[in-house]
């Protein structure tokens, strides 16, 4: 038995003509003139009109990846690449105390904006946490706000960041 691909039109004895739009292994999924949408078997008994072939798996392996990647994010704390500012590669991020006898700090950049991207993401990753929760609706407004304002006191950060859609986003309009 051939199995049509996607597009396949035929003419079936009790729904008339129609086009092939889905196919499992069982089944075919045709779209008819008259009766909309059903489900006809495999083996089912029909005219071929015209047949397309290789076409039965039109999700594509981007489609597959892009939506894998964005459960993954949903329901995982896994840190997206996020790249810092061209400006600050390679820099150091120097801490110096007030009293000069006291000897000062270096810190790698780059090291500290993995730090601080961790915080991010641990951030959004707490805020699902918060929304698909049992709490009552104000439990969730009010633990809502606080991390709004975490976000709000990270955005003198904002400058280490290449991409402004990655930037800490506080309360706005107040």
């Amino acid at each position: 038995m051939e199995i049509l691909g996607i597009g396949s039109r035929i003419n079936h004895p009790e729904h008339g003509k129609g086009v092939v739009t889905n196919i499992d292994s069982k089944h075919y999924w045709v779209t008819f003139i008259e009766n909309g949408i059903e489900t006809i078997a495999l083996d089912d008994t029909f005219e071929i009109i015209e047949t397309t072939k290789n076409e039965v798996d039109t999700v594509s392996f981007f489609d597959i990846e892009s939506s894998l990647v964005s459960i993954l994010k949903s329901y995982s704390d896994v840190s997206e690449i996020v790249p810092i500012g061209d400006k600050w590669k390679g820099g150091m991020l120097e801490l110096k105390p007030a009293d000069s006898n006291l000897k000062s700090k270096e810190i790698k950049i780059d090291d500290f904006f993995k730090k601080i991207t961790m915080v991010r993401d641990r951030l959004r990753v707490m805020e699902q946490k918060v929304n698909s929760s049992n709490l009552e609706a104000q439990e969730k407004v009010d633990l809502q706000q606080y991390i709004t304002r975490i976000y709000g006191s990270l955005t003198t950060f904002n400058v280490l960041f290449k991409s402004k859609e990655q930037h800490f986003v506080g309360q706005k309009g107040k």
